[in-house]
């Protein structure tokens, strides 16, 4: 599983021209799933999205989790994370189907919530317009495999 978390001042996401998620100061996640991914990784995943210190603290470093600035989380899907692109025309077989993504997905953000974090969503499987004001900018890549 792979996350791509952007400290934001604020974030949106549109389906059809209207907003179905929006958030304050918190993360923008970007969410892939691979065909090979386990509920144990969607939990690691979670656990690191809500404990990862990167809000600044009195002194101007990056010292905060989420939970101490009363940040909010916007997970979005987004299977491209798991593109092949050793040609020059992007494959997608790494990636996870809807049928295990979206349950994974669905148990992340659940994860979130219950460790007390306003989580807003994209609509899975959806076209979506993703806006954000990014807060640095601070971006970073999570991936289990890594973890």
């Amino acid at each position: 599983m792979r996350a791509v978390v952007t400290r934001v001042d604020s974030a949106s996401v549109a389906v059809g021209g209207e907003i179905i998620g929006q958030i304050g100061k918190g993360f923008l996640v970007l969410l892939g799933i691979s065909a090979t991914v386990t509920e144990a990784e969607a939990d690691k995943i979670a656990d690191r999205l809500c404990g990862l210190r990167i809000f600044e603290d009195e002194n101007g470093k990056m010292n905060l989790s989420p939970d101490k600035v009363g940040a909010e989380f916007l997970i979005v899907s987004q299977f491209t994370l798991y593109a092949d692109c050793s040609s020059r025309r992007p494959g997608f077989t790494m990636a996870a189907g809807s049928e295990t993504a979206k349950p994974l997905y669905e148990r992340c953000v659940a994860k979130c919530r219950e460790r007390g974090f306003k989580v807003e969503c994209g609509q899975f499987g959806a076209e979506m317009k993703v806006s954000s004001i990014n807060d640095g900018p601070v971006t970073l890549i999570l991936d289990t495999d890594k973890l």
